[in-house]
């Protein structure tokens, strides 16, 4: 008896490639680089149905989800699916004319036919397999049938229609290459009937798949590599890209332009605040760009504190139970530092402690000494004065630290993953970043958070060595926090002081030095 609800196949072809020198390399499941198969599967699929089976619908609504643990793919680029749509409905050079132009008959007769030819490279889920604590049924699962001449049947998920699909836990395709061609094809305006060709693996672990990912963009010199870390988050934990280019390929990069962000945007606590050229002199600006570069890369940006240490660093390892990397872009990653930064500050303007009150009581006029800040209630020597140490190298490192450690620590408590990597078609890193401070800031969950790091941290003291109004031996305490060997100093004394504060911060304060192996 026939089957009463037959999936639609198309025929595929089996590539096999594998050497028996690929026996010698490193299996591991538990870095995700289990050993896949020894072939992979070509064949061409409508392009509205590879959208449907890998979650990407409509373009102004929907973000891709398909690989949410992955981060695969994430950073949506407008103007790039605008360019290819009209690429593929009228070739080059049309599509490259302004729109006056393309509007104008006189044009027309540079229409081509626009095709694409190079293939979309998939990963096919296997029924069973786990994404974002979820399993793919069988029901919604692709299947690839070989046959005994070498070539094979893929499969539709059961009752599959491209109109109306969707699927019920996790989208059976992940796209490892290609999302912006297949964003080209969202709104309907490309009529008849467009195939895109494929290479398809199945069950690919996820390293291979960020593996691949390099070895067709980056490598080739193809695109910029600090924006495929954005692209493809995953690429940020790899230890074999790290054994071969090293910090320069992402972390000092990042770390690089997340100061200029922190220095250029206009509400940033740090906005003209950074010393850039490494001037001497330079009025009320004590902290290098240098500086800060070096303590995002030992804190926010770095992969793992140590080999028995379990903090790494927020923006740049695995992190929570699901191992998994935030798929945060470089505008998000400004946007968390300029939200947290700002509350720190507020925090510190409100503070009438001790320590603050003797900042400000200074013979020191705040808009002579920081001549570009406004408004004035913003020129707090509490926070940007000459003996502050948040104003200095130390307590820079420190703050930063202190952000990454409890942010890593409670990153599944605060939903981080699900927060960035908004879809914004906007071009300039200046709207990006304002869009995803309102976003944030409307995380209730994790601005509470942030509240009471901010308000525990402004409790602190921060005077400098150099502050007045403190004791012999005040003073050298604080003097122990200079030099190579403070950073460590400085960090312990401020978990101490978290520690003792009370509530749910000072818990997490002591899990992180555990984690850390610091005596209490």
């Amino acid at each position: 008896m026939p089957d009463p609800n037959p999936r639609h196949t198309i025929p595929a072809l089996r590539v096999r490639q594998w050497l028996p020198e690929w026996e010698d390399i490193k299996w591991d499941a538990g870095a995700r680089r289990s050993r896949p198969k020894e072939c992979f599967y070509q064949f061409s699929i409508p392009a509205e149905d590879l959208r449907a089976l890998s979650g990407i619908r409509k373009r102004t609504t929907d973000r891709i989800r398909g690989s949410q643990d992955l981060g695969i793919q994430r950073a949506h680029d407008e103007s790039r699916s605008e360019e290819i749509r009209r690429f593929v409905q009228y070739g080059y050079p049309w599509s490259d004319l302004n729109q006056a132009k393309r509007d104008s008959d006189e044009f027309r007769d540079l229409k081509q036919p626009g095709w694409l030819p190079t293939a979309i490279v998939v990963n096919i889920l296997e029924p069973g397999e786990l994404r974002k604590g979820a399993t793919i049924p069988d029901s919604d699962a692709v299947h690839l049938v070989e046959n005994e001449d070498g070539t094979a049947i893929f499969q539709y998920p059961e009752g599959f229609n491209k109109s109306d699909w969707r699927c019920k836990s996790q989208p059976p395709i992940e796209i490892i290459d290609g999302q912006h061609r297949l964003w080209a094809f969202g709104d309907g305006s490309l009529g008849g009937h467009y195939e895109l060709p494929v290479i398809a693996f199945v069950g690919l672990d996820r390293s291979w798949q960020a593996y691949l990912f390099y070895t067709i963009n980056i490598k080739p010199k193809k695109i910029n590599a600090s924006l495929a870390f954005d692209l493809y988050p995953l690429l940020r934990a790899e230890e074999w890209l790290q054994k071969f280019e090293g910090h320069v390929i992402y972390r000092e990069t990042r770390a690089q332009e997340l100061v200029d962000l922190l220095w250029s945007f206009e509400k940033s606590p740090w906005h003209h605040r950074i010393n850039m050229l490494g001037e001497t002199g330079t009025k009320g600006v004590q902290v290098t760009q240098a500086a800060w570069v070096r303590s995002l890369v030992a804190t926010l940006v770095k992969r793992w504190e140590g080999n028995r240490i379990q903090i790494g660093g927020l923006f740049g390892s695995v992190v929570n139970e699901h191992q998994t990397v935030l798929p945060w872009t470089r505008t998000d990653q400004a946007a968390f530092l300029i939200v947290v930064g700002d509350a720190i500050r507020i925090s510190i303007e409100r503070c009438t402690s001790t320590w603050t009150t003797a900042l400000r009581n200074q013979n020191l006029d705040p808009q002579q000494l920081l001549p570009d800040i406004s408004p004035k209630s913003q020129a707090d020597l509490a926070f940007f004065g000459p003996n502050c140490l948040l104003n200095q190298d130390q307590g820079i490192r420190t703050v930063l630290a202190i952000i990454n450690d409890f942010f890593f620590v409670c990153s599944d408590q605060l939903e981080l993953e699900t927060w960035g990597d908004l879809e914004d078609n906007s071009p300039r890193d200046e709207e990006r970043i304002s869009l995803a401070i309102d976003s944030l800031r409307e995380r209730e969950k994790i601005m509470i958070f942030i509240s009471q790091l901010a308000d525990a941290l402004a409790a602190y003291d921060w005077r400098a060595s150099s502050a007045p109004e403190l004791s012999r031996e005040e003073q050298m305490i604080k003097a122990s926090f200079r030099g190579s060997g403070g950073y460590k100093s400085l960090r312990q004394d401020v978990l101490r002081h978290i520690t003792n504060t009370g509530g749910e911060i000072a818990t997490v304060a002591q899990d992180v030095m555990d984690r850390l192996g610091y005596s209490v």
